[in-house]
């Protein structure tokens, strides 16, 4: 269908309609702008404010270069394990503490709405289809956004972080991955806490972004010549592994690393013992990005056609009241679909068909 659709040029009077739609009191409309992606009328490369050179904000949707994967069917056993798993969770109602002696934490709608059917599967894809593991993965995941307090870091909590720029969402790869640029050298706070806080926070707004049919993502780190000797230390660095790898498992689809100084090598090296081999093996060093990523999306530092400059002013609202949105539209088709722990990701991101009761069979929805 979207191979279909992207073959159609949109009309002038389309167009017109799209360049319109971008521009809503200085952002987009979220639910005019689904009904005309899925017929693939926005305009190529259309950003939120319709910033064009230099691009200041987001990229609406990927490029017509960008191919969105076909979800792999299941096997009868993957579908037997998923329904039994599936309906493990759907029985639960609370979520442990990681504080002793202290009651469970009641299931909330945040909770439900995360647990759907492509979150339980790649979960039981990190555990190798271990039900009872994926299970206890699932529930420390629950814990740990309860405690760590995702929805207690606000844009402004995290603003004075991405001041510089130091991390931007922008454009899609040829996958119809969102593209999450780390500029370490645009480093503008003191080492803390607070700086795995906001590339989480980025994580989460990444997620926002992905479109229909995409679950993963794309990170592109320009270690530039700022760099210096000034890397992250290596507890930071090993906690933002574990973050990623606990609780974001089979989310990163590629991670393009670029101008390495010696210095971040041996940074790597002292983390590579604990970076697990899947995730090791999506990594790239120093290659040509315009071959993963369009051009037409890619940074101009990256070796791609954007140019694009950053301002913060313009820049971190438009991108949080983008990922606002898109989150309000998912919530939105949730509740019509009927609340379900096991929906489609594929249905709230904007797919046409819920999956009700969640069930598959041989991977197709009951």
């Amino acid at each position: 269908m979207a191979a279909a659709a992207q073959s159609q040029k949109p009309s002038n009077a389309e167009t017109a309609q799209i360049e319109n739609l971008t521009k809503v009191n200085g952002s987009i409309d979220i639910q005019d702008l689904h009904t005309s992606a899925a017929k693939l009328s926005i305009a190529e490369n259309a950003t939120v404010d319709g910033s064009t050179n230099p691009v200041k904000t987001p990229f609406i949707n990927p490029s017509s270069q960008s191919k969105l994967p076909t979800a792999p069917v299941l096997t009868e056993d993957q579908s037997t394990k998923y329904s039994k798993l599936l309906s493990s969770v759907q029985g639960w109602t609370t979520k442990p503490s990681s504080t002793p002696n202290t009651s469970a934490i009641p299931i909330t709608d945040s909770d439900r709405i995360w647990l759907t059917r492509e979150c339980i599967l790649r979960y039981l894809r990190a555990t190798k289809w271990d039900v009872n593991q994926a299970a206890i993965r699932l529930q420390a995941t629950l814990t740990w956004r309860q405690e760590y307090g995702l929805e207690n870091h606000s844009p402004e909590y995290i603003s004075p972080e991405n001041a510089t720029g130091k991390q931007v969402l922008l454009g899609f790869d040829i996958d119809g991955r969102p593209c999450l640029y780390l500029n370490p050298g645009k480093q503008n706070t003191e080492r803390s806490n607070k700086q795995v806080e906001h590339l989480v926070f980025m994580l989460e707004r990444t997620i926002d972004l992905m479109p229909a049919g995409q679950e993963t993502l794309a990170l592109l780190i320009n270690f530039d010549k700022k760099m210096g000797g000034d890397r992250p230390p290596l507890w930071q660095g090993k906690l933002a592994l574990n973050i990623l790898q606990s609780h974001y498992p089979e989310r990163l689809g590629r991670s393009l690393v670029v101008n390495i100084p010696w210095v971040v090598w041996t940074f790597f090296k002292l983390i590579n013992p604990f970076i697990d081999p899947a995730t090791r093996e999506k990594l790239k060093f120093d290659q040509d990005l315009r071959q993963f990523v369009p051009p037409t999306q890619l940074l101009k530092t990256h070796g791609g056609d954007v140019n694009f400059v950053y301002d913060h002013d313009v820049y971190w609202p438009a991108l949080n009241e983008l990922a606002a949105k898109k989150r309000a539209m998912m919530k939105e088709r949730w509740i019509k679909a009927g609340k379900k722990i096991g929906e489609s990701e594929h249905y709230l991101r904007g797919g046409e068909e819920a999956l009700g009761n969640g069930l598959v069979e041989n991977g197709h929805t009951s």
